[in-house]
C-alpha cells in the first residue's frame, strides 16, 4: 500500500484572482492572477486522473475537447472527459453547457468566427454545491466569480473556438470538427449509496464519489490509482497526514481517518465503483 501527497503547481492565467480560497496562499498583490492549481504526482509519470482547482474573475475562453477515438486519430494518448464540483460561485455567476439549439458545423464556425457563439450557448446559473459532467465533444465555457475543483481524464488538448478577443490562439479546424453542438444533456449521476457516501460519477471513464468523515478501509484492486481530495476537513491516510486543499493519491489497501464533518472527495478511473 502507498499513500502520496501530491505537490501543487500553481498556474498563473489572464482570468484568475488575487484572492484564492481557503488553504490557498494568495498571490502578492502586484503579481500575476492564479486561475490552477494542479496536484502533480512525483516524477515524470502521466496517470490516468489529473485533479486541479479553478479560481475565476472573467470568463474562460469558449473551447471543446476530443473523446479518446479522437484523441487517438490526432496522435494523443487520451481525450478529456471532465467535472466540476462548484464550491463557491458569486450571484449571477454561471457556466455554458452545450448550444441553445442543434447546430450544424458550418453554423458553429460561423459563429465563433463572428462572436455571435457566446449568445448560442446555453449559460446556467451555477451556485456552491452545484456539480456538471462535461463529457468530450460538450462546448462549453466556465464563467466568471467561480471557485470549483475539477477532476479529468489527464489531458490538456483544449481546443478554443472563442476568446472573447483576447490574443490567444484559436483551434476552429479541430475545435469544430470534434464538436458536438447540441442542448446539454446531463450525465446520470448515481447518487447517495450509504448515508457517507455519494456517487457523482459513474464511468465511462472515471468514478467520483463524496465522503463524509470518519473512518473506513480504501480497497482499490491492483494497478489502480485512487485520488483523495478533501474539500473541507483534515486526517490521515496510511500514515500521510492531509488537509483541506491537498491531495493524495492511494493504492492497494489503506486506513483513512478523517474528522468529523470533513467533507472528501474520491476519485479513480474506470467505469464501476469499487
Amino acid at each position: 500500500m502507498t499513500a502520496t501527497l501530491l505537490a501543487t503547481h500553481r498556474v498563473e492565467k489572464p482570468w484568475g484572482r488575487h484572492k484564492l480560497w481557503p488553504g490557498f496562499a494568495d498571490p502578492a498583490a502586484d503579481g500575476d492572477p492564479v486561475g490552477e492549481v494542479w496536484y502533480q504526482s512525483p516524477g515524470d509519470s502521466t496517470p490516468d486522473l489529473l485533479i486541479k482547482y479553478l479560481f475565476t474573475s472573467e470568463k474562460l475562453s469558449v473551447q471543446v475537447h476530443p473523446d479518446d477515438a479522437q484523441a487517438h486519430a490526432r496522435g494523443l494518448p487520451r481525450g478529456k472527459d471532465e467535472c466540476w464540483v462548484i464550491l463557491d460561485a458569486e450571484p449571477h455567476s454561471t457556466i455554458a453547457l452545450g448550444t441553445k439549439r442543434p447546430l450544424t458545423h458550418e453554423e458553429l464556425r460561423a459563429a465563433a468566427l463572428d462572436g455571435s457563439i457566446e449568445h448560442l450557448l446555453d449559460w446556467k446559473p451555477v451556485k456552491a454545491g452545484d456539480f456538471f459532467y462535461s463529457a468530450s465533444g460538450v462546448i462549453h465555457a466556465i464563467g466568471a466569480g467561480i471557485t470549483l475543483i475539477e477532476v479529468q481524464q489527464n489531458s490538456e488538448t483544449t481546443y478554443r473556438l472563442y476568446d472573447y478577443g483576447r490574443p490567444r490562439e484559436l483551434h476552429l479546424d479541430d475545435g469544430v470538427d470534434v464538436s458536438d453542438p447540441v442542448p446539454f444533456v446531463p450525465h446520470p449521476m448515481p447518487g447517495k449509496v450509504a448515508d457517507d457516501r455519494t456517487i457523482l460519477v459513474e464511468g465511462p471513464k472515471f468514478v467520483l464519489e463524496r465522503w463524509e468523515g470518519g473512518n473506513r478501509t480504501v480497497t482499490l484492486p491492483e494497478g489502480v490509482t485512487g485520488w483523495l481530495i478533501p474539500i473541507t476537513g483534515e486526517g490521515v491516510v496510511d500514515g500521510v497526514a492531509f488537509h483541506a486543499g491537498e491531495c493524495v493519491t492511494v493504492r492497494g489497501e489503506a486506513q483513512l481517518h478523517a474528522t468529523m464533518g470533513s467533507d472528501l472527495l474520491f476519485a479513480y478511473p474506470g467505469d464501476t465503483r469499487i
